[in-house]
Order: C-alpha cells, then structure tokens, then sequence
C-alpha cells in the first residue's frame, strides 16, 4: 500500500518499532519509535518527559516528508 500511494506522489512516513518490517513492505521513510507496547510514548517517563519524545518523533516524521530521498532511508 505505500508504494502505491507514493506513486501518486504523497509521501508516506513508516513510524515503527521494527524498522526492518517497514524496510520489507517498500516504506522509504522510516522513523524508529520507542517500544512495541509504547511505539510513540514511554510511560515511565513524566508527563512533561513524554510530551517532549513525541514532539521529537512528530519533527523527525516531518522532517522525513520534506525531504528527498533516492532509497530507503530511515531518520534517526
């Protein structure tokens, strides 16, 4: 599914835990996430901590739309 969406020229961005699946299924964007039961979050972390790592993952997705990539690329 998201060759055929990039084909239509909307970039996709795979957020995941298991960035080898992404990279098997054709997701040319990839931005690691924290855990499998927490992809985008840690509870251990305080409310203020949590806010703060999801705002990171939220600007390295975007980052990772607006940028022009050749091959698999994943943005750490």
């Amino acid at each position: 599914m998201v060759k055929e969406i990039e084909r239509y020229g909307i970039p996709i961005v795979h957020m995941a835990t298991i960035t080898t699946i992404c990279q098997s299924v054709g997701a040319n964007r990839i931005v690691p996430t924290v855990a499998i039961p927490h992809p985008v979050g840690n509870p251990k972390l305080s409310p203020e901590g949590e806010l703060e790592l999801r705002r990171s993952l939220v600007k390295k997705a975007l980052k990772a739309l607006g940028t022009e990539i050749t091959e698999i690329t994943q943005f750490e």
